[in-house]
């Protein structure tokens, strides 16, 4: 490991300043992540900035009934949430999806949405990746695809984001609350992520010294149902083949008046599923809707060679989580 220097920082306006002051920085929360990354040579920051110390973790309810968690808010403590699991169903099974009980007590809420992807030739550094070396060429594509994109990826880069968290938050049209230098700002998830186009080594949109430092989610439908549901290799903790996280809200006849869906596994990004969200509206909450939905969604998916099973699976998967919603549809 390159050795690097250490900073506590003692606010969050301390660490903004001090990461801004130098390029080769880098914030450290819980470090799941990161750190595993230096150790297998993927990043060699000069200067860890750490803000695991910050008070950032609490859950508080906000005035209109939504919710707001602190970037340091342990995935194990976010999950078990009261206001959680009785709001936001779907992100508490979610985060209980997504590592073994000795990570999510370490996993921070800020650092699972930050997570790298687990491409095998991103993590391999003896390969060409332009994730992590941009214009070195994508190994993967004529390799091992199995968990890779089917949505929305380019020939620069065919990885998929590893987070099962970010994929619900996606679904409850969450804000991230970002700090810098000029103060605090907000963004919706949908707009934190970006797709690959030819710079696949810019995972969000975030300038370098802006800090996390909360997600903010609104407050849910009134009559929502809501639901996470993940296929991987295993059953024990693995990444996702594919994920979805839904939710929908039905009118007094029982057809379906809001609907709100995220895919995992399929992406680069945590893919908000409009296509299908349009089918369902007014719709009858039956597995034939479900499964025009699921079409309408997946219908310009490009698999690889070695990992088209996915565009059935993610279709099979979306209409097993709706029909979970719907008190069991008519068929």
């Amino acid at each position: 490991m390159i050795p690097f220097e250490y900073h506590r920082a003692s606010s969050a306006q301390d660490a903004v300043t001090v990461l801004a002051e130098r390029p080769d920085a880098v914030f450290l929360g819980g470090g799941t992540n990161l750190v595993d990354h230096m150790k297998l040579g993927v990043v060699a920051p000069r200067l860890l900035v750490d803000v695991s110390r910050l008070p950032l973790t609490d859950v508080t309810e906000t005035p209109d009934g939504g919710l707001r968690i602190g970037a340091e808010v342990r995935n194990s403590d976010l999950a078990a949430d009261p206001l959680v699991r009785a709001r936001y169903p779907a992100l508490s099974r979610a985060l209980l999806a997504g590592a073994s009980g000795q990570l999510r007590n370490l996993a921070t809420t800020a650092g699972n949405l930050l997570q790298r992807t687990r491409c095998v030739y991103f993590q391999d550094v003896s390969t060409p990746c332009n994730k992590r070396e941009p214009g070195s060429g994508c190994s993967a594509i004529g390799g091992y695809v199995r968990y890779h994109a089917i949505l929305g990826a380019t020939p620069h880069c065919v990885a998929t984001h590893p987070s099962d968290m970010a994929v619900a938050l996606s679904m409850l049209d969450a804000r991230v609350v970002l700090q810098d230098l000029g103060g605090e700002r907000r963004i919706a998830l949908a707009d934190f992520y970006r797709l690959p186009g030819d710079r696949p080594d810019r995972d969000t949109v975030l300038a370098h010294g802006q800090l996390v430092t909360a997600v903010e989610i609104p407050p849910p439908p009134s009559g929502a149902k809501s639901n996470y549901r993940k296929v991987r290799d295993r059953a024990s903790y693995a990444f996702a083949l594919v994920s979805v996280a839904a939710e929908l809200v039905r009118d007094p006849g029982g057809d379906i008046a809001q609907a709100r869906i995220a895919f995992g596994g399929v992406a680069h990004v945590p893919w908000r599923a409009k296509e299908a969200e349009k089918v369902l509206r007014g719709s009858p909450a039956t597995d034939d809707s479900f499964a025009r939905a699921a079409h309408a969604e997946l219908v310009h998916a490009k698999p690889l060679a070695g990992n088209e099973f996915k565009v059935d699976l993610a279709q099979r998967t979306l209409v097993a989580t709706l029909r979970s919603l719907s008190d069991g549809a008519s068929r």
